[in-house]
């Protein structure tokens, strides 16, 4: 398999002088390189997103749908390969990576469709000789930024609404993770997506993001990230008085409800807390479980973690890879032994996964007896842990759930529903899964409140947040 080696800008493949070694997580070994982006491959990423978003944004809502939905036929045409070079460098299992390559086409396809109706308004003139036009335009090049946890589908949100929106596009990927993002412009060019429409840079996040963001080609930025990078970016920001969306941190709670079955609850949140190794930024993290389920709740847990394989993401039995890298680790290792220190019992896990002698591989770890003195019941885990909380009283466990600074998701696990919706409405976040984990649909829009963020992405809403207001008034 091919792995990409270069930036591309302008419709071409560039090189730099420095480059940058990207590492397979499950063996610590370098599968490939790509290019530190200097100031020149900068100042020609914008000039390439100035002139294609002149080209683009005048380019006919279905003939971009047309090129959406093209991209969207060559990911699925190449889906096996795709999620193979995806799961390299990231990690998770190729089941895993399978799924989020094809979560990826679906953005495009949804966009395509969403490119073929940005409907404007007509109001009828004060005077019968006058009429107001309101019409939705694009915003203008945009900035793009994101992480290692999801290389293909966290980008693909982002390119796929902005090319249906009009606008041109400069995406910076994590370092840990770039290939797919150039994967995914070697695609987009084949289905005949114009020069410099979409430019991929990688490199130092500090220095791309200052250069960009200072620019004033850039009219919108879109970040998936961290709060403290979402904080730093909004500061950049606000001298270009610049567009913004941002989806930050999480720490996503569980709530349990009296009467949900313990077996099948606690199985079902092992499986989705422990995808991509925890590392997802909606992944339930701190579950709230009723004293009288506490115990059969907890034990089941155990057992269904302890039943998970630990393994590279290549080989076919694995149920969780490592995780992205040597820093995201020592993180884990320490929320881990913070809270053992502070009281927890680690009822599973607790430590590196000794059957691996290399590779960013951690054991599936639950913990009883935590409190919120512990961090990880205050700062998101990012990472295999799985805190479980016994509570007496739902109102305290709600309040609990909403103590936090961040609001991205939350889950409500029990059979009635009434009871369900009425303390999912109570959650302070941006979304709620009742009876289920699978929130992240291309059809929906996904985005928190609080510190977690603000703007959406995926819906109808996705692409509203990369077009602009403006209306005519006119004689009729």
């Amino acid at each position: 398999m091919q792995i990409p080696d270069k930036m591309f800008i302008d419709g071409e493949w560039v090189s730099s002088e420095s480059r940058f070694d990207v590492v397979d997580p499950a063996c610590e070994e370098v599968i490939g390189s790509v290019p530190f982006a200097g100031q020149r491959e900068l100042d020609r990423a914008l000039d390439a997103a100035s002139r294609g978003f002149r080209t683009w944004s005048r380019t006919p809502g279905w003939e971009r749908g047309a090129v959406l939905d093209r991209i969207c036929a060559a990911i699925r045409a190449d889906v096996d390969r795709l999620a193979l070079l995806l799961s390299r460098e990231q990690g998770k299992p190729l089941a895993e990576a399978s799924g989020e390559v094809q979560s990826a086409a679906d953005y495009f396809q949804w966009f395509a469709d969403e490119a073929r109706r940005l409907y404007g308004r007509v109001i009828d003139g004060r005077a019968g000789d006058r009429r107001v036009l309101v019409l939705h335009e694009a915003v203008g090049p945009v900035a793009a930024f994101t992480p290692n946890n999801f290389p293909w589908l966290l980008p693909a949100r982002k390119v796929a609404a902005a090319l249906a929106a009009g606008c041109s596009i400069i995406l910076k990927p994590a370092e840990d993770a770039p290939l797919s993002s150039l994967a995914l412009a070697a695609v987009a060019d084949r289905a005949g997506l114009p020069s410099g429409v979409l430019n991929v840079v990688t490199g130092d996040p500090a220095q791309i993001s200052r250069v960009l963001i200072a620019s004033k080609e850039i009219r919108k930025v879109s970040l998936t990230g961290s709060v403290p990078v979402g904080k730093a970016i909004l500061r950049q920001c606000a001298d270009g008085v610049k567009r913004v969306s941002m989806e930050l941190g999480g720490h996503a709670p569980v709530v349990v409800l009296e009467g949900a079955d313990p077996v099948s609850t606690a199985s079902g949140l092992v499986g989705g807390k422990f995808r991509n190794c925890g590392q997802v930024c909606v992944s339930p993290s701190r579950a709230f479980v009723p004293a009288s389920m506490y115990d059969e709740f907890l034990d089941e847990a155990v057992r269904a973690t302890e039943k998970l394989v630990i393994g590279s993401g290549q080989e076919a039995a694995t149920d969780v890879g490592p995780l992205v890298s040597a820093r995201r680790l020592a993180a884990v290792s320490a929320m881990v032994e913070d809270a053992r220190g502070k009281g927890a019992t680690v009822a599973t896990g607790g430590g590196r996964a000794k059957a691996q002698m290399k590779g960013y591989f951690y054991e599936p770890t639950v913990l009883a007896d935590v409190d919120s003195s512990m961090a990880v019941m205050v700062n998101e885990p990012f990472g295999p842990i799985l805190p479980i909380r016994k509570y007496n009283d739902l109102d305290e466990a709600i309040d609990e759930a909403n103590s936090l600074d961040v609001g991205l998701a939350g889950y409500v696990l029990g059979p009635d529903l009434l009871a369900a919706d009425r303390v999912a409405r109570r959650l302070d976040v941006g979304m709620v899964g009742i009876n289920t984990f699978a929130i992240a649909l291309a059809e929906t829009p996904f985005g928190g409140v609080k510190q977690s963020g603000f703007g959406s992405e995926g819906g109808l809403e996705g692409i509203y947040e990369y077009l602009r207001v403006r209306y005519l008034n006119t004689p009729c």
